[in-house]
């Protein structure tokens, strides 16, 4: 099992040009006070892999994925003690399956807990997450470990950290996480993301360094010569080609998502463009926003998109070729379907530019799914007990402490069948919405790994291809206040008329009097506030119009 976020619930923030723009990550204390500028000099967890995992096919510090194309038949263990030593740990987090079992009826759980040494009372949340954050936080009555999420619009992350949760510099900055093998094995790119006002304030939960991507169901698109096309025109005229009226739709209905898409062939930045002078513009302001605005109004009158645009949850129509594409998390997603159709790996696009005068980019993902601070104490012994939990929980690929986390027990909830981890019929009632909700509170640096070892090349094949093209936020691991307190609420805005502008309800006027609102309502102040910390090592964006 891999863990690809819920699409509805995050997707349109699963992209860093999302995530960016939107809420930003988490929030630091004002600019005034030097919170921004302390989180990027805050000395970083010193890095260390584990030894003694060996993939298939290696990845790298840009992000390629280690593939592992059959099941590790030596798992390597890294705790050597159960962490639970005071019987019960509370945790709030989220899971995007199927609600789990309860623990008195899970045998899963029941088996979890006895590994960790005690009980791991989970709430595990279903709707709305911010909303029983809030009401949590506002209790006063806090479990242990919350898991803090990059952007579902909790306000206000910085004060209510320093107010509520515990600084954790001291145990994992530099050389002090080698105490911890799973957490000393995340990467710089991944503890960047939990550093707030120059404080470490957890573990980070890495998801996958790669951004959206469209997936093509080859059957729908084989009758036009493929997915993969070579400009935007052609795209267009191969989604007229394969949708059906009234019976097969090129692409699936979520907008934003798609003019995620659109907007890389036409090389809107990833967030924000560097200029030469060190200010930023916000891809909101680029004349390839407005051209990707134009293309998507085009796509959209077309009829290409399944109609309802309420659609929940689209994967069966995909699976089953009534709709052609659909935006997936990352390009793991691509073997994910075959769980509705055994038959169907998804062909994964690679981004193309719009037209000949310009250069395609591609949006490289945020890289984790947040962080999970510890309820504020100063009780050395229980942080220690803390992080050992959490140091067990983000466990690898390839240990002892993964299988017990993700996948239970051999004859149990799991088998092994061609060197391959298969659910039982009883894994799978207990443990994907567990599972989950564990890896959404801790997690190991993600591998590509598929019962079908085809898979797993071809997704690591394509994964090369992308980050030929490859962009990184350039404000990923900075804070600004004003993108916090307001962030969510002006880009919710101006992304309502962006959606309207596409379906033809309002005009591209209309966008550009938005933008400006976006702008006066707090936008300059976002820029300005990112600016003023900008790394000197962050490049100036390269305009796509240039070759």
């Amino acid at each position: 099992m891999s863990f690809e976020i819920g699409r509805r619930q995050l997707l349109a923030a699963g992209g860093a040009a999302a995530v960016a723009i939107g809420a930003g990550a988490c929030t630091a204390s004002s600019s005034r006070s030097g919170g921004a500028k302390k989180s990027a000099e805050v000395e970083l967890p010193t890095y260390k892999a584990l030894e003694g995992l060996t993939p298939d096919l290696k990845g790298d510090e840009k992000g390629l994925h280690n593939v592992f194309l059959k099941a590790p038949q030596k798992l390597l263990r890294t705790t050597e003690k159960k962490p639970i030593t005071s019987g019960t740990i509370s945790a709030l987090t989220q899971t995007f399956a199927t609600p789990p079992p309860p623990m008195k009826s899970n045998p899963f759980w029941k088996n979890l807990n006895s590994e960790l040494g005690g009980t791991l009372k989970m709430q595990v949340v279903i709707d709305s997450y911010p909303d029983k954050f809030a009401t949590i936080l506002a209790s006063g009555e806090l479990p242990d470990l919350m898991w803090v999420p990059p952007n579902q619009g909790i306000p206000n992350v910085g004060p209510m950290l320093e107010s509520q949760f515990t600084d954790l510099t001291e145990y994992l900055s530099g050389d002090a996480v080698l105490e911890w093998k799973n957490l000393a094995a995340l990467t710089p790119s991944s503890w960047r993301t939990a550093v707030v006002n120059g404080k470490i304030w957890g573990a980070p939960i890495p998801s996958t360094p790669f951004g959206q991507v469209y997936l093509g169901n080859p059957e729908v698109w084989k009758e036009v010569d493929g997915f993969q096309s070579n400009d935007a025109d052609e795209f267009l005229e191969k989604c007229k080609d394969v949708s059906i009226k009234g019976k097969r739709w090129a692409l699936e209905p979520f907008l934003p998502n798609a003019f995620h898409m659109f907007g890389e062939w036409f090389g809107v930045p990833t967030g924000y463009r560097v200029n030469e002078d060190r200010t930023l513009t916000a891809s909101y302001q680029t004349d390839e926003y407005l051209e990707t605005l134009e293309y998507a109004q085009k796509v959209f009158k077309a009829g290409v998109f399944y109609p309802d645009l309420n659609l929940a949850e689209s994967s069966q129509y995909f699976a089953n070729g009534t709709i052609g594409a659909i935006v997936s998390v990352g390009p793991r997603g691509a073997s994910e379907y075959r769980h509705y159709n055994k038959d169907l790996l998804a062909d994964i696009l690679i981004p193309f530019a719009a037209d000949a005068d310009r250069t395609q980019v591609y949006d490289m993902g945020y890289g984790t799914v947040g962080f999970t601070p510890l309820k504020k104490t100063d009780d050395e012994k229980k942080i220690r007990e803390l992080l050992d939990l959490i140091n067990y929980l983000s466990a690898p690929f390839g240990t002892e402490e993964y299988m017990t986390v993700n996948w239970g027990r051999e004859g149990q909830e799991y088998e092994v069948e061609d060197g391959n981890y298969v659910l039982t019929e009883d894994g799978e009632t207990n443990v994907p919405g567990l599972q989950s909700a564990l890896e959404i509170m801790a997690a190991g640096e993600g591998v590509i790994y598929n019962p079908i070892a085809d898979d797993s090349e071809y997704i690591y094949k394509q994964e090369k291809k992308l980050l030929e093209h490859a962009s990184q936020s350039p404000i990923k691991g900075l804070y600004s206040d004003t993108a916090s307190s307001k962030g969510t609420e002006l880009s919710t805005r101006l992304n309502d008329v962006r959606d309207d502008v596409i379906q033809g309800r309002k005009t591209i006027d209309d966008f550009t009097k938005a933008l400006k609102a976006w702008e006066d309502g707090g936008g300059k102040k976002i820029l300005e506030e990112y600016a003023e910390v900008l790394p000197a090592d962050v490049p100036v964006t390269k305009d796509p119009k240039k070759k």
